[in-house]
This record gives C-alpha cells, structure tokens and sequence, in this order.
C-alpha cells in the first residue's frame, strides 16, 4: 500500500493534525506514518498551548521510518518552531536524493480559526524551510495573503474563509491555472485544511495527477464536510471515515 509520511501536531480533540490526517489518507486508500512535530492543549475550538518535540527526537522518529519504508509523498502539518522546520526540510531533501519528484503537500497552518498560535516563535519564519521543500501549498485566504507570493510548484487557495454562496478553491501550477466551486456549507469546521492537504497527498501517493489529486481531494473533503458532526458547542469534525460517508 503507498505511504504517505506525515509530519504534524497531535490534537486531542481529534478533529485536526495527525488524528486529521490518519483518517484521511486512509480513505484515500493509503497509508499514513505519523511523526508528532508538536504536542498541543486544545479542543476543537481553541489552542490554549503548543509544545514542539525535539527536534533530534522528531529526526528519529522520522528516520527509523526512511531507512525501511519507501515513501510515496509526504505531508506537512505545523512544524512546532523553526528548528523542526528545518530537520523536517533536511529529511525532505534526504527522501528526494533517492526520489526527485518525490510530491510534498504544505498545509500552511499559522493559527487556528480562532487566531490562535500554532508555533513557538515566529509562525511564519518557521514555515520557510517547508515551503522551500513544498511541491503543493494549500493555504486559505488568510494564510495566502500572510504568505504573499509563494516560489513553489503548485499553490491551492482555499475559500472557505471568503463570502457569497460558493466557496471558490483556485489552483495555479506552471503554466495552468484553474478553480472550482463548492456549495458553502453552514456552520464552522474543525481540521478542514488537514483533511484537504492529506487527501491531496494520498491522492498523488496513489500515482494521480495533480490535476486530479486536487479535484478528488477536494470532492472528498466537501463530502467529509457536508456530513461532520458535533462533540460540543462551535466548531463541528469532519466526517472522514469513507464507509460513513
């Protein structure tokens, strides 16, 4: 089965990050390895505290996962602080010594929705070592406008966070540019862009197309959408698992 390495934080609410990403990718029909960049208080509303792993021990974890499985892409989640950022981009470039085109999908996360914090330091300086290693980022509006013109291969935007009845994702890469529209749900939702980015990522593990990545990622993610459900009060959780679907 393809594998998809994952780097990202643990959420206990188990709405967003690895928890997010597992699910995800494996009702893409791949398999996720998980290595925990940061370990978080929240629920599925709000951040209260981000605790980054170290970053010899995220080396480690990733590592052990090189040296015995072949990885089909890779997926980026918060990195914690600047110096996971740049250990996740050194394994990256490993990972790309013996596969060049080896795709890697950025979630650009630099708060939650709420504007809380996701990274020790400077969110923003840690994320560039990734982007520097991204083949695909798919920011939301918000996270586009912070980031300004992004050097990479392909870049996703996101509409979740706009207005009128249609959210609006458009998609530039090379030379082609393209954008589609999905019926905006009600409500506010908890790990959306986790689950966007890590059905991407499986979606070209599995040997797609960006093109099609893109398009099968994003009809999945609205489905997950469309169906999610309550834990408590505000934000609700994708509905991720495809037999529920």
């Amino acid at each position: 089965m393809p594998t998809v390495l994952v780097f990202a934080g643990l959420d206990p609410s188990g709405g967003a990050g690895i928890a997010a990403d597992l699910t995800a990718i494996a009702a893409q029909g791949a398999h996720a390895l998980p290595v925990v960049t940061a370990l978080t208080v929240q629920d599925h509303n709000r951040v209260h505290d981000v605790v980054p792993v170290d970053c010899a021990l995220l080396t480690r974890q990733a590592q052990a996962l090189i040296d015995t499985v072949e990885v089909k892409a890779v997926k980026l989640g918060i990195p914690g602080n600047r110096a996971n950022a740049e250990a996740i981009a050194a394994l990256v470039n490993q990972l790309r010594q013996r596969h060049p085109a080896l795709p890697v999908v950025l979630d650009p996360v630099l708060a939650s929705g709420h504007g809380d914090a996701l990274a020790r330091g400077d969110a923003l300086a840690a994320l560039m070592p990734l982007l520097a290693v991204a083949t695909l980022v798919v920011p939301n509006l918000r996270e586009a406008e912070a980031l300004g013109q992004v050097a990479c291969p392909h870049v996703l935007v996101t509409g979740g966070h706009g207005d009128g009845p249609d959210v609006v994702n458009r998609w530039r890469g090379g030379n082609r540019e393209h954008e589609w529209r999905w019926p905006r749900l009600p409500g506010e939702f908890h790990g959306s862009g986790c689950t966007l980015a890590a059905a991407i990522a499986a979606r070209l593990a599995l040997g797609e197309s960006m093109f099609d990545a893109l398009e099968r990622g994003q009809s999945y993610t609205h489905q997950s959408l469309a169906q999610s459900f309550a834990i408590g009060a505000g934000q609700r959780i994708p509905q991720r698992l495809p037999s529920l679907l």
